[in-house]
């Protein structure tokens, strides 16, 4: 089986090699022109500087800016996908997901810290954001992902010994970091003490650092796909396939492009949930939304490529990934600036967080999906924006 699978092996090399070759600067430079947008975007912004917030206090300029911010930072966040898929094919798997989901991560903890330093104190915000990460990925993604794949293939698989690494480590994290807090008395409140955050803030690193060594060492057969699809996807991108240092400098320079106009994005966010009186989580699910943006995509172009593992690495890791160093960012921002940060679940948002990460378990459970298993956890999903308008 081994030497039948070495022609195809090199056939594929061979494309990639023609496909890269094939390729000139001008044209290559010609597909990249959101990131000419985003350039411009930033130079703009620049330019305006400290007048954005005046700038933003009228209700017109204040909802141009907000889709004009948004719209390019969702623009450069696909286009930051399409060059993490491109290393993905050419480092393989795990590695390519990790880019994907570390790149995003950057995103998230500047989105959210720079939230947080904005005006006064919000303790929750973090929370929220957090939250949200969970709820539409582990529901409003997966749940996606799920139903379409199932429409397209009926029935999906996965490798469950990767599945349940992910789920057993999101599962601890998350109800030490979001449940423990109401329960803990050293503190008044849904928060940590400082040794408290101390702990958390070692541990989840810790935990993280072995999740990593699990994924890419010792056992990175537990996190490739069950079914050799990928091949058949591989070959779809070839005709876009540059050299790997051409995709690695462009996802930095989206990445940049992304980071610093969602610093900026922080001032219209704020500004307009006090003009138009939204709820302080709405805040929270739409730094959430663009943060999981770049991942989203990805996840669900992977399912509808009947590729569920690379799906499942792809949405579990990003929430692993902010569980596990997110919030310990955010808490060593909050240590050093003396802000409290919130992160104990209040309402109805704990027993919906409970059970998801149920449900997440039971859907789960063996090594094949179907429709209604993304129907029940876009039903949760459902619940989580309900939730956000009337608690």
């Amino acid at each position: 089986r081994r030497t039948d699978m070495l022609p195809r092996m090199s056939a594929k090399a061979d494309a990639i090699e023609k496909a890269e070759n094939g390729q000139q600067p001008s044209s290559a430079m010609r597909a990249e022109h959101p990131l000419f947008i985003g350039v411009a975007t930033v130079a703009t912004f620049l330019v305006i500087g400290s007048q954005l917030e005046e700038i933003t206090t009228h209700v017109l300029p204040l909802l141009g800016i907000f889709i004009w911010l948004f719209a390019v930072i969702l623009w450069s966040a696909v286009c930051v996908v399409r060059h993490a898929d491109c290393l993905a094919i050419k480092l393989g798997e795990p590695y390519g997901t990790l880019i994907l989901t570390l790149s995003a991560i950057s995103i998230e903890v500047i989105m959210i810290s720079t939230a947080m330093l904005h005006r006064d104190n919000n303790p929750t915000l973090g929370r929220d954001a957090f939250f949200a990460v969970i709820m539409i990925a582990l529901n409003g993604l997966v749940g996606l992902s799920l139903l379409l794949g199932g429409l397209r293939y009926r029935e999906q698989h996965y490798n469950i010994q990767g599945v349940n690494a992910h789920l057993n480590v999101i599962i601890a994290l998350a109800v030490l970091g979001l449940v423990l807090p109401n329960f803990t008395t050293s503190t008044s409140g849904p928060t940590f003490s400082t040794e408290q955050e101390i702990f958390f803030v070692t541990m989840s690193l810790l935990l993280y650092a072995t999740f990593l060594l699990i994924v890419t060492l010792r056992h990175r057969g537990y996190f490739v796909e069950a079914k050799q699809t990928a091949a058949r996807h591989s070959m779809h991108h070839l005709a876009r396939m540059r050299s790997t240092g051409f995709h690695a400098l462009m996802l930095i320079s989206y990445l940049a492009v992304v980071i610093f106009l969602a610093e900026k994005f922080a001032v219209p966010l704020d500004n307009s949930i006090e003009q138009f009186h939204m709820p302080q989580a709405f805040g929270g699910a739409i730094i959430a939304a663009l943060v999981l943006s770049p991942e989203g995509l990805g996840g669900i172009t992977a399912s509808l490529h009947n590729q569920l593992q690379r799906s499942v690495n792809i949405l579990f890791g990003s929430v692993l990934a902010t569980i596990g160093l997110t919030i310990p960012a955010v808490l060593m921002i909050g240590l050093l600036t003396k802000r409290s940060v919130a992160l104990g679940l209040q309402g109805g948002n704990l027993p919906l967080l409970l059970l998801t990460l149920a449900v997440c378990v039971v859907t789960f459970a063996s090594r094949k999906t179907n429709v209604l298993q993304g129907c029940i956890h876009l039903l949760l999903f459902a619940v989580f924006v309900l939730l956000i308008f009337a608690p």
